[in-house]
């Protein structure tokens, strides 16, 4: 099948390792410009472009500047000359490892809204900042990754998921405002436990119950994630959008 995904501009954050890396790949391999997004990991994200070749350009990007945003779209336009999708990929998890034993009610001011602020404020800023371009040439694709945490719960992951659960409210929404200046469809992707390479330690620790629950009976890889991303950030997608697809395993 050909995703009509060549030439076109794509913009990946969080893509220095785990299912952002992926994607990433998966979006390169389609013939597209990638535009990889990193906090941290400058050399992981160099590696990954790597793998993609002359079609790959590596970002600083923090979700934490309002400012960031605009410069990571002025940073695509000015390499290709447009942006066609985006994935927001990137995410915080916090300071401090989930504590299920802690009450809620219990997590400081300064944690829980850092959190919450940061995973929202991050992806409808970057949605806001690329809207305008995908207006102009009536085409675009965003896909938001949110977490199955958003519906399923887990306790210590309350302000996590009440994030990740906004990313729905806003793209359902938002679908309605884009389809009506042209082909701008958005939507949710919604992994569950996914093992990377960067979380053998939590796929270790509770993987086991996680594919106790789902009729294929494992987890699925970052690739198998990757794959349903790509889609719905494609030409190919045609009518998919406003929609909270579950990629989990059928968990």
């Amino acid at each position: 099948m050909d995703l009509g995904l060549d030439g076109r501009t794509v913009i990946v954050t969080g893509a220095s390792g785990g299912i952002g890396r992926h994607i990433a790949r998966a979006f390169g391999a389609e013939g597209a410009h990638v535009v990889l997004t990193y906090r941290d990991s400058r050399h992981e994200a160099d590696q990954a472009a790597k793998e993609i070749g002359d079609r790959a350009l590596v970002v600083r990007y923090d979700m934490a500047d309002a400012d960031a945003p605009g410069a990571l779209v002025q940073a695509a336009q000015e390499w290709t000359g447009r942006v066609d999708v985006l994935v927001n990929n990137a995410v915080y998890w916090g300071d401090e490892a989930p504590q299920p034993d802690l009450p809620f009610e219990d997590v400081p001011d300064e944690a829980w809204l850092r959190v919450f602020r940061l995973n929202t404020e991050g992806a409808l800023r970057l949605s806001r900042a690329v809207a305008p371009r995908m207006r102009e040439r009536r085409w675009g694709r965003i896909v938001h990754i949110s977490s199955s945490i958003a519906t399923d719960g887990m306790a210590g992951g309350e302000y996590y998921g009440a994030a990740k659960a906004a990313l729905h409210g806003f793209s359902r929404s938002s679908a309605f405002s884009l389809g009506a200046h042209g082909d701008i469809l958005t939507n949710v992707v919604m992994p569950g436990l996914t093992r990377t390479d960067t979380n053998t330690h939590i796929v270790d620790a509770v993987g086991d119950q996680y594919s106790a629950v789902a009729p294929i009976g494992r987890l699925l890889d970052a690739s198998e994630v990757a794959g349903p991303v790509v889609y719905l950030g494609s030409a190919a997608n045609s009518g998919i959008t406003g929609q909270v697809i579950s990629v989990t395993g059928g968990a």
